[in-house]
Protein backbone atom coordinates (compact mmCIF):
# COMPACT_ATOMS: atom_id res chain seq x y z
CA UNK A 1 0.00 0.00 0.00
CA UNK A 2 1.22 3.35 -0.82
CA UNK A 3 2.57 4.75 2.60
CA UNK A 4 0.99 8.26 1.74
CA UNK A 5 -2.65 7.04 2.09
CA UNK A 6 -3.51 5.52 5.19
CA UNK A 7 -6.37 3.05 5.50
CA UNK A 8 -8.82 2.16 8.76
CA UNK A 9 -10.86 -0.12 9.03
CA UNK A 10 -14.58 0.19 10.99
CA UNK A 11 -18.06 -1.64 11.86
CA UNK A 12 -21.06 0.16 11.52
CA UNK A 13 -22.24 -0.12 14.99
CA UNK A 14 -26.26 -0.77 16.03
CA UNK A 15 -26.00 2.95 17.46
CA UNK A 16 -24.47 4.45 14.21
CA UNK A 17 -27.69 3.49 12.15
CA UNK A 18 -30.52 5.47 11.63
CA UNK A 19 -34.06 4.58 11.27
CA UNK A 20 -32.87 3.05 7.92
CA UNK A 21 -30.48 1.00 9.38
CA UNK A 22 -27.80 3.22 7.80
CA UNK A 23 -24.95 4.87 9.33
CA UNK A 24 -25.49 8.59 9.82
CA UNK A 25 -24.07 11.16 8.40
CA UNK A 26 -22.68 12.71 11.72
CA UNK A 27 -20.96 9.53 12.63
CA UNK A 28 -19.31 8.91 9.33
CA UNK A 29 -18.53 12.71 9.10
CA UNK A 30 -16.76 11.83 12.77
CA UNK A 31 -15.01 8.67 11.13
CA UNK A 32 -13.61 11.08 8.65
CA UNK A 33 -12.15 13.19 11.06
CA UNK A 34 -10.94 10.64 12.84
CA UNK A 35 -8.64 8.91 9.90
CA UNK A 36 -7.52 12.73 9.67
CA UNK A 37 -6.20 12.92 12.82
CA UNK A 38 -4.46 9.43 12.87
CA UNK A 39 -3.05 9.35 9.10
CA UNK A 40 -1.42 13.18 10.35
CA UNK A 41 -0.33 12.19 14.23
CA UNK A 42 1.46 8.87 12.29
CA UNK A 43 2.99 11.67 9.77
CA UNK A 44 4.46 13.27 12.86
CA UNK A 45 1.84 16.05 12.41
CA UNK A 46 -0.72 15.21 14.42
CA UNK A 47 -2.98 17.45 17.07
CA UNK A 48 -1.11 16.38 19.79
CA UNK A 49 2.21 17.19 18.61
CA UNK A 50 1.14 20.39 17.20
CA UNK A 51 -0.52 21.27 20.44
CA UNK A 52 2.78 21.44 22.19
CA UNK A 53 3.63 24.06 20.29
CA UNK A 54 0.66 25.81 20.40
CA UNK A 55 -1.02 25.21 17.08
CA UNK A 56 -3.90 23.17 16.25
CA UNK A 57 -5.75 21.47 12.71
CA UNK A 58 -9.41 23.18 11.92
CA UNK A 59 -11.70 21.74 9.20
CA UNK A 60 -12.47 24.52 6.57
CA UNK A 61 -14.36 22.90 4.04
CA UNK A 62 -16.24 19.46 3.76
CA UNK A 63 -17.68 17.89 1.22
CA UNK A 64 -19.03 14.44 1.20
CA UNK A 65 -20.82 12.42 -2.39
CA UNK A 66 -22.12 9.19 -1.45
CA UNK A 67 -24.08 6.35 -3.62
CA UNK A 68 -24.26 4.49 -0.52
CA UNK A 69 -23.62 4.03 3.25
CA UNK A 70 -23.07 0.69 5.17
CA UNK A 71 -25.53 -1.00 6.99
CA UNK A 72 -25.97 -2.09 10.45
CA UNK A 73 -22.85 -4.63 11.41
CA UNK A 74 -21.48 -3.91 7.74
CA UNK A 75 -17.43 -3.93 8.08
CA UNK A 76 -16.13 -0.31 5.79
CA UNK A 77 -12.64 1.03 5.61
CA UNK A 78 -11.72 4.59 4.85
CA UNK A 79 -9.00 5.70 2.91
CA UNK A 80 -7.62 8.87 3.79
CA UNK A 81 -4.50 11.25 1.61
CA UNK A 82 -3.37 14.77 1.01
CA UNK A 83 -3.34 16.35 -2.13
CA UNK A 84 -2.42 19.57 -2.09
CA UNK A 85 -0.51 21.90 0.67
CA UNK A 86 -0.26 25.25 0.88
CA UNK A 87 1.33 27.93 2.38
CA UNK A 88 -2.57 28.41 4.84
CA UNK A 89 -4.51 25.41 3.93
CA UNK A 90 -4.31 21.78 3.31
CA UNK A 91 -6.49 19.75 1.06
CA UNK A 92 -7.33 16.39 2.37
CA UNK A 93 -9.16 13.88 0.41
CA UNK A 94 -10.99 10.32 1.42
CA UNK A 95 -12.47 7.29 -0.04
CA UNK A 96 -15.26 5.07 1.85
CA UNK A 97 -14.83 1.81 0.86
CA UNK A 98 -17.34 -1.42 1.26
CA UNK A 99 -16.54 -4.42 2.84
CA UNK A 100 -15.27 -5.56 -0.60
CA UNK A 101 -13.32 -2.97 -1.30
CA UNK A 102 -15.46 -1.30 -3.23
CA UNK A 103 -15.73 2.51 -3.41
CA UNK A 104 -19.28 3.97 -2.39
CA UNK A 105 -18.22 7.38 -1.43
CA UNK A 106 -15.67 10.09 -1.46
CA UNK A 107 -14.75 13.26 0.20
CA UNK A 108 -12.72 16.41 0.19
CA UNK A 109 -11.80 18.70 3.05
CA UNK A 110 -9.57 21.56 3.49
CA UNK A 111 -8.05 22.04 6.79
CA UNK A 112 -6.11 25.22 8.28
CA UNK A 113 -3.49 25.21 11.07
CA UNK A 114 -4.01 27.87 13.61
CA UNK A 115 -1.82 29.61 16.74
CA UNK A 116 -3.96 28.79 19.54
CA UNK A 117 -3.06 32.11 21.01
CA UNK A 118 -4.49 34.36 17.99
CA UNK A 119 -6.37 31.97 16.25
CA UNK A 120 -4.77 33.27 13.28
CA UNK A 121 -3.28 30.91 10.76
CA UNK A 122 -0.03 29.34 10.36
CA UNK A 123 2.25 29.00 7.82
CA UNK A 124 2.15 25.04 7.38
CA UNK A 125 5.36 25.49 5.00
CA UNK A 126 7.19 25.62 8.05
CA UNK A 127 6.23 22.72 10.09
CA UNK A 128 8.85 20.18 10.41
CA UNK A 129 10.85 22.42 7.79
CA UNK A 130 7.95 21.58 5.32
CA UNK A 131 7.84 17.87 5.64
CA UNK A 132 3.78 18.08 5.46
CA UNK A 133 4.36 18.23 1.42
CA UNK A 134 6.57 15.16 1.28
CA UNK A 135 2.98 13.37 1.58
CA UNK A 136 1.18 14.78 -1.04
CA UNK A 137 -0.37 12.41 -3.10
CA UNK A 138 -2.16 12.07 -6.89
CA UNK A 139 -4.40 9.71 -5.76
CA UNK A 140 -8.03 10.36 -7.16
CA UNK A 141 -10.52 11.50 -5.91
CA UNK A 142 -13.65 11.66 -8.62
CA UNK A 143 -15.62 14.35 -6.93
CA UNK A 144 -16.20 18.18 -7.47
CA UNK A 145 -14.49 20.50 -4.97
CA UNK A 146 -16.37 22.47 -2.41
CA UNK A 147 -18.68 25.19 -3.76
CA UNK A 148 -20.01 28.81 -2.97
CA UNK A 149 -22.97 28.44 -0.78
CA UNK A 150 -24.85 31.70 -1.13
CA UNK A 151 -28.49 32.04 1.01
CA UNK A 152 -30.77 35.04 0.29
CA UNK A 153 -33.44 34.55 2.54
CA UNK A 154 -33.72 36.61 5.80
CA UNK A 155 -36.74 34.10 7.60
CA UNK A 156 -35.19 31.30 9.98
CA UNK A 157 -37.04 27.95 9.44
CA UNK A 158 -35.19 26.92 12.94
CA UNK A 159 -33.76 28.40 16.01
CA UNK A 160 -31.52 26.42 18.38
CA UNK A 161 -29.84 27.58 22.05
CA UNK A 162 -26.01 25.46 22.74
CA UNK A 163 -26.01 23.45 24.81
CA UNK A 164 -23.63 21.04 26.97
CA UNK A 165 -23.52 18.28 24.25
CA UNK A 166 -23.22 20.53 21.61
CA UNK A 167 -19.72 21.64 23.15
CA UNK A 168 -16.20 19.98 22.33
CA UNK A 169 -12.51 20.19 23.92
CA UNK A 170 -11.52 23.43 22.52
CA UNK A 171 -14.83 24.88 24.61
CA UNK A 172 -16.88 25.73 20.95
CA UNK A 173 -19.25 24.05 18.57
CA UNK A 174 -18.26 20.20 17.63
CA UNK A 175 -18.16 20.60 13.84
CA UNK A 176 -20.15 17.93 13.08
CA UNK A 177 -23.04 18.68 15.90
CA UNK A 178 -23.86 20.95 12.79
CA UNK A 179 -24.13 18.43 10.51
CA UNK A 180 -26.56 16.66 12.86
CA UNK A 181 -28.88 20.13 13.47
CA UNK A 182 -28.29 21.10 9.72
CA UNK A 183 -29.91 17.80 8.79
CA UNK A 184 -32.84 17.71 11.74
CA UNK A 185 -33.91 20.54 9.52
CA UNK A 186 -35.80 18.27 7.31
CA UNK A 187 -38.79 15.90 8.27
CA UNK A 188 -37.89 11.98 8.54
CA UNK A 189 -40.30 11.33 5.92
CA UNK A 190 -37.63 12.81 3.78
CA UNK A 191 -35.37 10.04 4.59
CA UNK A 192 -38.33 7.62 4.03
CA UNK A 193 -37.92 8.43 0.57
CA UNK A 194 -34.60 9.68 -0.05
CA UNK A 195 -31.01 9.55 0.53
CA UNK A 196 -28.16 12.32 1.19
CA UNK A 197 -26.57 12.52 -2.13
CA UNK A 198 -24.32 15.46 -1.71
CA UNK A 199 -23.11 16.42 1.58
CA UNK A 200 -20.94 20.18 1.61
CA UNK A 201 -19.90 22.32 5.25
CA UNK A 202 -18.08 25.58 4.82
CA UNK A 203 -17.30 26.86 8.75
CA UNK A 204 -16.60 30.56 8.90
CA UNK A 205 -16.76 31.11 12.36
CA UNK A 206 -17.10 29.45 16.08
CA UNK A 207 -20.07 29.39 18.08
CA UNK A 208 -20.20 28.92 21.93
CA UNK A 209 -22.18 27.55 24.56
CA UNK A 210 -25.59 29.56 24.42
CA UNK A 211 -25.30 31.12 21.13
CA UNK A 212 -28.27 31.12 19.93
CA UNK A 213 -28.15 29.46 16.50
CA UNK A 214 -30.85 30.66 13.03
CA UNK A 215 -30.93 27.81 10.38
CA UNK A 216 -31.85 29.68 6.96
CA UNK A 217 -32.89 27.13 4.50
CA UNK A 218 -33.35 27.96 0.33
CA UNK A 219 -34.13 25.16 -2.11
CA UNK A 220 -31.87 25.85 -5.36
CA UNK A 221 -32.82 23.66 -7.32
CA UNK A 222 -35.27 20.37 -7.10
CA UNK A 223 -33.96 18.15 -4.00
CA UNK A 224 -31.14 20.71 -3.63
CA UNK A 225 -30.64 22.94 -0.22
CA UNK A 226 -28.59 25.88 0.34
CA UNK A 227 -28.41 26.27 3.99
CA UNK A 228 -27.02 29.52 6.52
CA UNK A 229 -26.52 28.93 10.44
CA UNK A 230 -25.94 32.54 12.19
CA UNK A 231 -25.14 33.30 15.63
CA UNK A 232 -27.11 35.18 17.89
CA UNK A 233 -28.91 36.61 14.27
CA UNK A 234 -25.74 38.47 12.87
CA UNK A 235 -23.11 36.78 12.23
CA UNK A 236 -22.27 33.82 10.04
CA UNK A 237 -21.30 30.66 11.38
CA UNK A 238 -21.69 27.99 9.06
CA UNK A 239 -23.27 27.52 5.21
CA UNK A 240 -24.08 23.88 3.70
CA UNK A 241 -25.62 22.04 0.62
CA UNK A 242 -27.91 19.52 1.06
CA UNK A 243 -28.21 17.16 -2.75
CA UNK A 244 -30.91 14.56 -2.24
CA UNK A 245 -31.54 11.86 -4.44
Amino acid sequence: MNHKVGEYRFVSEPFHVDFTGKLTMGVLGNHLLNCAGFHAAERGFGIAELNENHYTWVLSRLAIELNDLPKQYDEFSIETWVENVYRLFTDRNFAILDKEGKPIGYARSVWAMISMETRKPADLLTLHGGSIAEYVCDKECPISKPGRIKVTTDKPVEEYRTRYSDIDINGHVNSIKYIEHILDLFPMETFRKKRIHRFEMAYVAESYYGDTLCFYREEVAPDEYDIEVRKNATEVVVRSKVVLK
